[in-house]
């Protein structure tokens, strides 16, 4: 989408696409903390909004930086809306390798015994 605006102003009906993973992705102005803000949809395995979803923005990264649309390195901003707000940083080798990167805090650990 042109804008991050118009990405965290979406108001999606997820029954339309029951079995889909959706992303949007909308940049931010130049000079801002982040190039882009990204939403990922995915009732198809049981999560309305993914707050930061690493397989998609591996995906769009990789589309974004091998089109030309963004230069390596790059930071996008996910989960506002979910209230689960994150940063990624997505990173980009010259063979075409694909690096998703940022900090994560963990909810829960254990062990499971098989």
């Amino acid at each position: 989408m042109p804008t991050a605006e118009q990405v965290l102003a979406l108001e999606p009906d997820l029954s339309l696409i029951p079995t889909g993973m959706v992303g949007a992705i909308g940049a931010y102005p130049d000079g801002a903390e982040h190039a882009f803000e990204m939403r990922t949809f995915a009732p198809g395995v049981g999560v309305a909004e993914d707050p930061v979803c690493g397989s998609m923005n591996a995906s769009v990264g990789q589309w974004l930086i091998a089109t030309c649309r963004v230069a390596s390195p790059f930071r996008v901003s996910q989960g506002k809306r979910a209230g689960r707000a994150g940063t990624i940083e997505i990173t980009a080798e010259a063979d075409g390798t694909v690096w998703v990167g940022g900090a994560a805090t963990s909810y829960i650990r254990g062990t499971i015994t098989l």
